[in-house]
Formats: C-alpha cells, sequence, structure tokens
C-alpha cells in the first residue's frame, strides 16, 4: 500500500514542486502567490480540507488535496478532490486509484459521507481510473463555477 503523510507547514519544500507541475502541466494560470495562500492554510491545520503526500514523506511521488463541505443530500461532511497529481514516472500503476479508494475509507471514519472530484469530459483514460476507484458520473449534473 502506498504510504499517506498528511503534509504539514514544513512539508511545503516538497510539495510546492509537485504543485507546480501539476498546474504547469494541466496548463492552470496560477499567481504564486495564489498558490501559496491556497497551500499554507491546509498545510497549518485548516479544518477546511488536507494535503496528504504520497509516497515517502522525504521524496513524495504526488499529492492530492482534499476540501471539506457540508451536505444535505448526502446527509453531512463531504470532501472535494481538488486536485491529485502523481510523478509522470510512476503513472500507470494504479497508485492514484488506490489513493482514491483508501483515503476516502480513512476520512468515512471521521464522518466523511461522500467525496466527489471533476474531471475533465475528453479524458476518458482518466474517468475510466476515477470508476475503478468507485466514482459515478451523476446524471443530468455537471459541475458549474463562478470566481469571485
Amino acid at each position: 500500500m502506498t504510504a499517506l503523510t498528511l503534509a504539514k507547514t514544513e512539508d511545503l519544500d516538497r510539495l510546492l514542486p509537485l504543485v507546480r507541475a501539476f498546474h504547469e502541466e494541466g496548463a492552470i494560470d496560477v499567481l504564486e502567490d495564489e498558490r501559496l495562500a491556497g497551500l499554507k492554510p491546509l498545510l497549518e491545520g485548516s479544518p477546511y480540507g488536507g494535503i496528504w503526500l504520497i509516497g515517502p514523506p522525504r521524496a513524495p511521488i504526488g499529492y492530492v488535496v482534499i476540501c471539506f463541505g457540508w451536505s444535505v443530500e448526502f446527509g453531512g461532511m463531504d470532501g472535494f478532490v481538488d486536485e491529485l497529481y502523481i510523478r509522470p514516472s510512476v503513472r500507470g500503476r494504479g497508485i492514484g486509484t488506490e489513493v482514491l479508494i483508501n483515503l476516502p475509507k480513512q476520512l468515512a471514519k471521521n464522518g466523511l459521507r461522500a467525496i466527489h472530484l471533476e474531471v475533465s469530459r475528453v479524458a476518458v483514460r482518466t474517468q475510466e481510473a476515477y470508476k475503478r476507484a468507485g466514482f459515478k458520473p451523476r446524471a443530468d449534473y455537471m459541475l458549474m463555477t463562478r470566481r469571485l
């Protein structure tokens, strides 16, 4: 089983290159100040989410960010996979699927009732991996966003 370690402030130097790589690969345009503003509270223990390092904590091969919310529909706390990144050199080994199966199980022990994620409509291979981890598309629903 791949190690998952809740990241803390002292992990920022190991985490930041992975986050930058994820954003570059996905053509996600984020200013460094915004990136740090999004990461630091989670590393400092914010109740709104957490960041888990994937693999050895001193040399992680990836990370996953889960943000928490509340859902009447699902009867309590829910989570959203905000970011999941695995280094390209170790992809295709089932590590991401393993993370998406095991981490929610652990979070469910602390009250998580549902977990959500978004995926590109054209990323069929990624969708299949998410389905293997138990995620299902919700008929007649799509994620919509309004930036404030």
